[in-house]
């Protein structure tokens, strides 16, 4: 029998031409794909903030997502930080 999957979770905020492009809810479709559970939002600053938890490898997948973004983002950078996982989402929405 194969192993469980590794669950991860981590605390990104990304910066760039990032809001008004439709990233949030790119990133929840992309989410949804990948099994990833969490949370994205609008910051005051311009930024896009996601908290994400699920398997190592999606969890991966969604990270190289979101360097990219959806057409008509530009991501300048990802500030990316590993946090404990807690299994306390139950499926991945906007944050207002």
């Amino acid at each position: 029998m194969a192993p469980a999957p590794e669950k991860r979770a981590f605390h990104a905020l990304v910066h760039g031409r990032v809001q008004g492009v439709g990233f949030r809810y790119s990133a929840i479709r992309q989410a949804h794909a990948l099994g990833i559970h969490g949370t994205v939002a609008n910051r005051p600053d311009g930024s896009v903030e996601i908290v994400a938890e699920g398997d190592a490898e999606h969890l991966a997948q969604f990270l190289a997502w979101l360097e990219k973004g959806p057409p008509g983002a530009r991501v300048r950078n990802v500030d990316l930080e590993w946090i404990p996982y807690t299994g306390s989402f139950e499926s991945f929405e906007v944050e207002f």
